[in-house]
């Protein structure tokens, strides 16, 4: 896998633009070449049927690795490799030993074991206020301070759904390993550091049956969602059915806002701000970790009011900072991400990257308007360009991409590789979110669409195939660097310059220690280490 395809230009650039430069001087990461994975070495044992070994050669698929070339100007990326497929069969009723075993895993690692009584005792409040990919989002407030916590449940026992329930069409999440959960962790820990992105505080295990406060917050935010959309089903077990060895991983972050879907649009300088702190932040974590969220959607997509709006009071080309909102991206359930502490010449260090081909049933949806970039996301990895395919065309696992010799000729689908162009497609679902849920002056977005139109065609999947694409987020920022919307003290962070712009490039949170109360006098913090890299990267 390379990263010396040309950079393209976009817009009107300006004769050596010193944003340009300061942005190409940011540090690369490594070139690193994609290894197909191995199937693991079959156990030798006098008992072996024929069968299996039949099995096993049927599983052995030899392949000629071949290029994809580049299409409607998207910069081409290598053709993925041929993912495992590993199928992992849960049981509902976890064995007790099986739950003592993990337990001591996570106690091995120094993890605090807590009840739900703990985390939200009397008097604390807790909302819910989302559900991410496969965890549940809550936000709990007390005298320390606010928080959010992700429970993801792990294999362990719960109650048997009640005939109520099965009528309903209830479908449970099913629980996960410790395994499953590993690459999002590490990558929020990755991420913690660059602005941007939600601030890691804590992870514990949280085991029994759950209070009152807990039971009343689900039941609020399911009559919330299904007034939104009353087709809706509840897949997340109703906290009634904890039972005393239910157990589940809390991930603590600090308190990212209000989720844009709940966010109300007012004013022009709240759509240029919430618009480009995010592909500046999504830009940054390309560059140092080789990131795509690939789901950043508007309910993973955090605003907060951090200062007072200001108004603009020149004539400059600027457009940045004006609203006080800042941004924090959420949920890396989907995500792809490689290591920062891996340097030049170090080996391939197999990426963090979700494998969206386990459940196709994200890509034939159509039960929400992101379903469509999904589909955008998985076509792009098919045929390598921007061409949507339907639903009905995703109904193949690890369907064999585009090659040199057409459809269908190259290696099956992997969302191994770095594809930064899926950053491209949810920067284009969030501007027209944004534009198509202003509640603001018509005239005033009327004027922002008009200075946008151009930056709308290179984001545009749909866009006429002679209109070139932005391959990566950084290439949007580069362009609005270019066109003048952001200034080369905003790009750098230069602090004296901050309290003209409002908060532009993401606070530093001064608050970002747990604020579960210790129940046994031990602090277990954990956090991510601010590396030297990342210092660089604020000064972006």
């Amino acid at each position: 896998m390379t990263r010396t395809t040309a950079v393209r230009k976009y817009g009107k650039p300006i004769k050596k633009s010193r944003a340009e430069q300061l942005f190409a001087e940011l540090p690369k990461s490594p070139i690193k070449e994609n290894k197909p994975a191995t199937e693991p070495e079959p156990e030798d044992g006098p008992d072996e049927s024929l069968r299996e070994i039949a099995e096993r050669l049927l599983a052995v698929t030899l392949e000629e690795k071949t290029p994809v070339e580049a299409v409607d100007g998207i910069a081409a990326s290598p053709t993925p490799l041929p993912t495992p497929r590993v199928t992992k069969h849960i049981d509902p009723q976890t064995p007790a030993s099986l739950a003592e075993e993990e337990e001591g895993e996570l106690q091995g690692e120094d993890l605090r074991i807590l009840t739900w009584d703990d985390v939200c005792p009397f008097g604390d409040r807790i909302e819910k206020i989302a559900e991410a990919s496969y965890a549940e989002i809550y936000r709990i407030t007390n005298e320390r301070g606010t928080s959010i916590i992700k429970t993801i449940r792990l294999e362990s026992p719960i109650k048997a759904q009640t005939k109520a329930q099965e009528r309903s069409g209830l479908v449970d999440e099913e629980p996960h390993s410790e395994d499953d959960l590993r690459g999002e962790l590490k990558i929020s820990e990755w991420l913690a550091d660059i602005p941007g992105f939600v601030v890691y505080k804590e992870r514990y295990v949280v085991r029994g049956k759950a209070p009152k406060a807990l039971l009343e917050t689900h039941q609020t935010f399911h009559r919330k969602m299904k007034r939104k959309d009353p087709d809706r089903l509840q897949f997340y077990p109703s906290p009634s059915r904890y039972l005393d060895d239910t157990k589940f991983l809390v991930v603590e972050l600090g308190d990212a806002g209000t989720a844009l879907e709940d966010f109300e649009l007012h004013s022009v300088d709240q759509l240029w701000d919430i618009f480009l702190h995010t592909a500046i932040a999504l830009a940054r974590a390309e560059d140092l970790v080789r990131f795509e969220h690939r789901d950043l959607h508007e309910g993973n997509l955090c605003i907060r009011q951090v200062k007072p709006a200001k108004p603009k009071t020149d004539d400059s080309l600027s457009q940045f900072g004006y609203s006080g909102l800042e941004i924090t991206v959420l949920d890396y359930g989907l995500s792809r991400a490689e290591d920062p502490d891996l340097g030049d010449g170090d080996a391939d260090p197999n990426p963090v990257a979700y494998d969206l081909e386990k459940d196709l049933s994200i890509f034939t949806s159509t039960h929400a308007a992101q379903c469509r970039v999904y589909r955008q996301m998985r076509s792009f990895l098919l045929k390598g360009d921007r061409a949507h395919l339907p639903p009905q065309a995703h109904n193949t696992p690890y369907a064999y991409a585009a090659g040199i010799d057409g459809p269908g000729t190259g290696n099956p689908v992997s969302w191994a590789p770095h594809f930064p162009y899926t950053n491209v497609l949810w920067l284009a679902y969030t501007y027209q979110y944004l534009v198509g849920h202003f509640k603001g002056d018509k005239k005033a977005l009327a004027a922002f669409k008009r200075t946008t139109k151009e930056l709308l065609a290179h984001l545009d999947p749909e866009a006429p195939r002679n209109i070139l694409s932005f391959p990566s987020a950084c290439d949007v920022v580069r362009y609005a660097a270019e066109a003048g919307w952001i200034t080369e003290e905003q790009l750098m962070g230069d602090r004296s310059r901050m309290d003209d712009y409002g908060s532009e490039m993401g606070s530093v949170v001064a608050h970002n220690e747990s604020i579960i109360e210790e129940v046994d006098g031990a602090s277990h913090l954990r956090r991510s280490p601010r590396r030297a890299a990342v210092q660089c990267a604020r000064g972006m």
